[in-house]
């Protein structure tokens, strides 16, 4: 009877006996292979990054060319300047530079903070202009 039932299904018994409740064949190396099978996954894991980090150096090193070429400068080292530039000019002030304001907030422009009187005055004539100036 076996005969016949591994004739029919052409060798899948194994899998058979798992699902019918059958025992597990167990391997006595399983352990060792799963060790070799993940230090595997890891030396490749290795190799990649150090293959990535050989192609972003040499693409740094192409970068670097065309900047000394151009003249331009790293991104890192602009922010850098513009960021030394405010706290200079924040050390000797007691108030913020204007570009550390953000737009909207707190002081207007002098064009905008002029009086009702001074916008009065320009549309009088020019003596009446004198008398109310002293």
């Amino acid at each position: 009877m076996d005969f016949v039932m591994k004739q029919a299904l052409g060798g899948a018994t194994k899998d058979m006996g798992k699902m019918l409740g059958g025992e597990e064949e167990k391997d006595p190396d399983a352990a060792k292979k799963e060790e070799e099978r993940q230090e595997a996954l890891r030396q490749q894991e290795d190799e990649r990054k150090a293959k990535h980090a050989r192609m972003e150096s040499d693409r740094e090193k192409v970068r670097q060319t065309i900047r000394d070429k151009y003249g331009l400068k790293k991104k890192e080292e602009k922010e850098a300047e513009e960021k030394a530039a405010m706290e200079q000019a924040c050390e000797g002030s007691l108030t913020r530079p204007k570009k550390a304001i953000p737009a909207g907030c707190g002081d207007e422009d002098d064009e905008d903070e002029e009086s009702i009187l001074d916008t009065v005055l320009k549309f009088l004539p020019g003596p009446l202009q004198d008398m109310f100036k002293k």
